[in-house]
């Protein structure tokens, strides 16, 4: 299930990927305070990270925010302002959770 697409901008390197106004946020609706969520990183080509990485969910101002194991995610990959990123939840490989990836060229 899409919980969000959303493409890349300087602030989502800065102050954390936030989550886009028209997200799905039906599988996160119990969240209080911060939570970890396990997750698969694939890019569009189906090349995945070796091991699943935890991102940290939080609330900021109103807005759900991934900090902690996001900026972790975007250096990995190589992350640039431009590139989409799409959050699914998806029970595969031990995970709760899988970001897709697609950079441009």
């Amino acid at each position: 299930m899409e919980i969000f697409t959303k493409q890349l901008t300087p602030v989502d390197f800065g102050s954390g990927l936030m989550l886009p106004p028209r997200s799905n946020l039906k599988p996160l609706q119990n969240l209080q305070g911060t939570i970890e969520l396990s997750t698969i990183v694939e890019s569009a080509a189906g090349t995945r990270l070796p091991e699943p990485v935890t991102i940290q969910c939080s609330t900021t101002r109103g807005s759900l925010v991934f900090k902690r194991g996001w900026y972790d995610i975007a250096r990995e990959v190589g992350l640039k302002s431009g590139d989409t990123v799409t959050f699914y939840q998806e029970v595969n490989g031990g995970a709760q959770f899988k970001l897709k990836v697609r950079t441009v060229s």
